[in-house]
C-alpha cells in the first residue's frame, strides 16, 4: 500500500499566485497515512532524523486523534514541525530508513509532521526554571532559533541578534511563500518569544556590535549561526551586465521585500525569458518564483542530468508541472549583451557524462563543437553560497577554512573559548534540519560548559 498523495493546487492556477502549492492532509487523510506506520520497536526512522524526533509515537498519537499529544512529542526535540514538515528532505533522512520502503513507499512522515504543526490548537510551553546565565545567538535562521529554544527551555537568558529587519533567516528570505508561507514562520517564532527569547533585529554582528562587545555586555557564551548568505558565481565573461542576478538577491527581494506585489517599494525589473543556472533547491525556488512573475520562458540550466540534481524530487516535479524548461547537460560559457549592456543571450555548450569514476560519480564533459545561444534577457545564478565575512574580519582570532566557514571542534566550539558555531556558517549551504541539528548540539555543549 502506497502513501496517501498530497493534495495541491492546479499547476495552471498556481503559477498565477504565490499561494502555497501543497495544501496539506485533511484529518481523514492523516489518519489513513498514520495507519500505515508499523510502529517498529527499533524505529530506524528516528536514526534518520537529525534532531531525533520520536516518530512512531507522534504518528500513533495522530491515529488516536490526540493532536496535542502528537505536538508535545515532536516539540520535545523540534519546536518547528510546521516548518520542517514542509521543507526538510525527509526522503533522504527519516523516510529513507522507513521499513515500509522494503515493499512499498515509506510512511509520509514529513506530511504528518506538517499536519500536526498546522492543526495544533495551542502552543504548549513547559514551565521554565530561570538560571542567571546569558547567551547571545547570532542569526535567527533555523540553527539559531533551535539553539535559542533548547537553551531557553533550560532556563538561560537568551538573546538572538538578526541582521535583517525580520527574523527567520533563510526561512524568511530564502524559501518562497508558495513552499513555506511566512505566516507559518511567524507563528513558530512567536512560540519562541512566548518562552521568553529576546529577538533583536537590525543588528549586524561584526558591524553594529562585535564578539568582544557581546562578552563585555555580560553574555557568557555566543553561538554563531549567521548562515551562508554570500553567493557564488561562475566567473564567466559577462557577469557584470545588466540583467545578471544571484538567486539570493532574487529570492530576498521576492520573499522579504514582497517584490511580487504590485505596490512593492523594491520591484524587480521587467523580465521575459530567464535562465536560472543550477540544479539545487535554491535554483528550483528561483525558477518557480520567476515563472510567476514572467510571461516568457524560464529555463533551468544544469550541467548534469536530472538524476544528479541535488534538489528534492518534489521540487523538481513541481517545477516541471509549472512549465519550467529543463536545459539539462548544458553548461554556460558566457553572457552576451546588447549595445546598452543589457543581457541578450546566454552562450552554452552541451555536455555528456563520463562513465562512473571510483566514487561512482559521473563527471560532465563538454561535447566538442556543440556551443549554442540561449536567447534570454535575464540570468540568475544559483550555485551555492559562502558565509558572510563580516564576523571573521572583525574577530581576527576566529579560525576559518578556505571557504570562510568557521572551524569548530567536536563540541562546535570555535578557536575562541565559549564561542560556538554551527549550521551553514560551518558546513556551507545545507538543509534546514541539519542546521537545526547543529543548533541543538551547540545548546547541549554550551549547557555542559557553563553549568558543569
Amino acid at each position: 500500500m502506497n502513501r496517501y498523495p498530497m493534495p495541491s493546487l492546479d499547476p495552471v492556477k498556481r503559477i498565477q499566485t504565490f499561494d502555497e502549492v501543497a495544501t496539506g492532509y485533511t484529518w481523514e487523510m492523516a489518519q489513513a497515512e498514520a495507519g500505515r506506520c508499523l510502529h517498529c520497536k527499533n524505529a530506524p526512522c528516528i536514526q534518520g532524523c537529525p534532531v531525533g524526533i520520536n516518530i512512531p509515537d507522534f504518528i500513533q498519537a495522530i491515529r488516536n486523534e490526540q493532536i496535542d499529544e502528537a505536538y508535545a512529542i515532536i516539540t520535545r526535540d523540534n519546536l518547528f514541525p510546521a516548518i520542517c514538515g514542509r521543507v526538510c528532505p525527509q526522503e533522504s533522512q527519516c523516510e529513507a530508513l522507513c521499513v515500509r520502503n522494503k515493499r512499498s513507499e515509506s510512511v509520509a512522515i514529513g506530511r504528518l509532521e506538517r499536519f500536526v504543526g498546522d492543526h495544533v490548537t495551542t502552543c504548549q510551553i513547559d514551565s521554565i526554571v530561570e538560571i542567571p546565565h546569558k547567551v547571545a545567538i547570532v542569526g535567527s535562521g533555523p540553527s539559531g532559533l533551535t539553539c535559542a529554544f533548547e537553551l531557553r527551555r533550560k532556563g538561560f537568558q537568551v538573546t538572538v541578534f538578526e541582521a535583517l529587519h525580520l527574523p527567520g533567516g533563510v526561512l524568511t528570505y530564502g524559501i518562497p511563500e508558495f513552499r513555506l508561507p511566512k505566516s507559518i514562520v511567524n507563528k513558530e517564532i512567536d512560540h519562541l518569544r512566548a518562552m521568553g527569547v529576546h529577538i533583536q533585529t537590525n543588528v549586524v554582528i561584526g558591524k553594529t556590535l562585535t564578539i568582544d562587545q557581546l562578552f563585555f555586555d555580560g553574555y557568557e557564551a555566543i553561538y554563531l549561526a549567521s548562515g551562508a548568505g554570500l553567493p557564488k558565481f561562475l566567473n564567466i565573461p559577462g557577469e557584470s551586465y545588466n540583467g545578471v542576478f544571484s538567486a539570493n538577491e532574487i529570492l530576498t527581494r521576492i520573499n522579504l521585500m514582497k517584490a511580487y506585489q504590485s505596490n512593492s517599494d523594491t520591484p524587480l525589473p521587467t523580465m521575459h525569458n530567464i535562465a536560472v543556472i543550477g540544479g539545487g533547491n535554491v535554483a528550483m525556488d528561483a525558477a518557480r518564483s520567476l515563472k510567476r512573475l514572467s510571461k516568457g520562458t524560464v529555463y533551468l540550466v544544469y550541467r548534469r542530468s536530472e538524476a544528479e540534481m541535488p534538489a528534492r524530487k518534489e521540487e523538481i516535479e513541481h517545477a516541471k508541472e509549472e512549465g519550467i524548461t529543463m536545459m539539462l547537460l548544458t553548461n554556460p560559457q558566457a553572457i552576451l549583451a546588447d549595445d546598452t549592456f543589457r543581457v541578450r543571450a546566454l552562450q552554452c555548450i552541451k555536455m555528456e557524462l563520463t562513465e562512473p569514476d571510483e566514487s561512482g560519480r559521473r563527471r560532465p564533459v563538454e561535447i566538442p563543437d556543440s556551443s549554442f545561444l540561449l536567447e534570454v534577457d535575464t540570468v540568475v545564478e544559483a550555485l551555492g553560497n559562502f558565509p558572510n565575512p563580516l564576523i571573521r574580519k572583525s574577530t581576527k582570532q576566529l579560525e576559518v577554512d578556505r571557504s570562510g566557514c568557521f572551524v569548530v571542534d567536536e563540541h562546535l566550539q570555535t578557536s575562541i573559548p565559549l564561542v560556538y558555531a554551527g549550521g551553514d556558517a560551518v558546513t556551507g549551504a545545507a538543509t534546514v534540519i541539519l542546521a537545526m541539528g547543529a543548533g541543538k548540539k551547540a545548546a547541549q555543549s554550551i549547557y555542559k560548559k557553563i553549568i558543569n
